[in-house]
């Protein structure tokens, strides 16, 4: 028997491939920075880890309820009056396995098979796998850096079809970190409504804005699906714990697939999640934030003073997506240059769509300013060779 043909359809990580190489790398004595992760190199808060030791210790480590504890669903919808200014009732927030587990619940209530979703390319690619997953269509919007790399009004209107059902976008974005202000979510999401479509917004990243807090798509209704994680800003990557945020209609739906696909999220991570929101904790994460915009503002301008050119300037997240066509028509090509011959690991933009991936690599600022700097120095005189 042959494996499902949606399987044919969900392409792999290219950057494991380079990840494979710089292990082995790596094991052959070679020095390699690694500027192709997508997650914070900071160990998760003491805070957090103690948490989670003290309710190890206590030993109640049972299923929860499928939604999360009651506990920390308070927890969170306090983080959104404090945070934000908007009321989330815990009754609509659905604690989850990562934010992977927030877009599986998402996308299983809501994809009709045949169904299109629209997507923005470049943009995470297990976005459109998710979508597919579930015998949906993805439809990648060509963004470019006229509209800051996210989608507009005008996209939605040569875009959208009568087989549309919704779309998918993100604020900030991976790989460009640019976002989407409080007037353009209202916008798009008042178009989408008017469509009889639904809007998922991805905010994992938010936290991790240098200029000026991420406004939350649930300030421009509740009808809106929001998927966030304790990954990033939280700095919980490998405790795999998310969240989505739930429009009231489709709640006891999102309760029952949770109860089918997942049981519960991780028990000992709820716990050591419910000191995320401390003022302790927010202190060091406030710290952490500091750091990275001090990466972000040493690195773009040392990328374009070696050729390459930054199209849009990332306004949050932890990464730039530079354009390396002064440089090279294959980013590919040129990340594998760059691993062998000057043990830089970078992502080529073929893992982010169709978009123009040839011309574009990210760069993950994901470790530390004089490491960086290192970095530079070396990727200098590769291309110089």
């Amino acid at each position: 028997m042959h494996a499902a043909s949606r399987v044919a359809d969900i392409a792999p990580f290219h950057v494991m491939e380079l990840l494979t190489r710089a292990r082995a790398l790596e094991a052959g004595g070679r020095d390699i920075i690694h500027m192709e992760v997508g997650e914070p190199d900071f160990p998760t808060p003491e805070t957090i880890v103690a948490a989670a030791q003290r309710a190890i210790a206590g030993g109640r480590m049972f299923y929860t309820p499928a939604l999360g504890l009651p506990e920390l669903r308070e927890a969170i919808s306090r983080f959104y009056a404090e945070r934000y200014g908007v009321a989330v009732p815990a009754a609509r927030i659905a604690v989850t396995a990562g934010a992977s587990g927030a877009l599986t619940l998402a996308l299983a209530c809501l994809v009709e098979p045949g169904s299109e979703w629209l997507l923005t390319d470049p943009g995470y690619p297990c976005n459109r796998h998710f979508v597919r997953a579930f015998e949906g269509v993805p439809v990648g919007i060509p963004v470019d850096a006229g509209s800051n790399f996210q989608p507009t009004p005008a996209h939605l209107d040569q875009y959208w079809s009568e087989r549309t059902a919704g779309a998918l976008f993100a604020s900030p974005a991976n790989p460009t970190g640019t976002m989407l202000d409080a007037t353009e979510i209202d916008t798009l999401a008042r178009d989408i409504r008017q469509r009889g479509g639904q809007l998922i917004v991805d905010e994992i990243y938010h936290g991790l804005t240098y200029e000026n807090d991420a406004p939350t798509a649930l300030a421009a209704g509740d009808d809106i699906f929001v998927v966030q994680s304790f990954s990033k800003y939280f700095q919980m990557t490998g405790w795999r714990l998310g969240w989505l945020v739930v429009p009231e209609r489709y709640v006891r739906n999102v309760e029952k697939l949770a109860q089918n696909l997942f049981i519960s999220p991780s028990t000992p991570a709820q716990y050591a999640a419910l000191a995320a929101f401390s003022p302790e904790t927010i202190s060091i994460l406030e710290a952490r934030r500091a750091e990275f915009r001090r990466r972000r503002d040493f690195l773009a301008p040392a990328l374009e003073s070696t050729g390459f050119r930054v199209r849009a300037r990332p306004q949050g997240a932890f990464y730039i997506y530079a354009d390396c066509s002064a440089l090279t028509d294959d980013s590919e090509r040129l990340a594998h240059q760059l691993l062998e011959d000057a043990g830089v690991a970078v992502t080529p933009g073929l893992d982010f769509g169709q978009n123009g991936p040839q011309h574009h690599l990210r760069f993950a600022y994901t470790t530390e300013v004089n490491r960086l700097e290192e970095a530079m120095q070396r990727i200098a005189r590769a291309i110089r060779r």
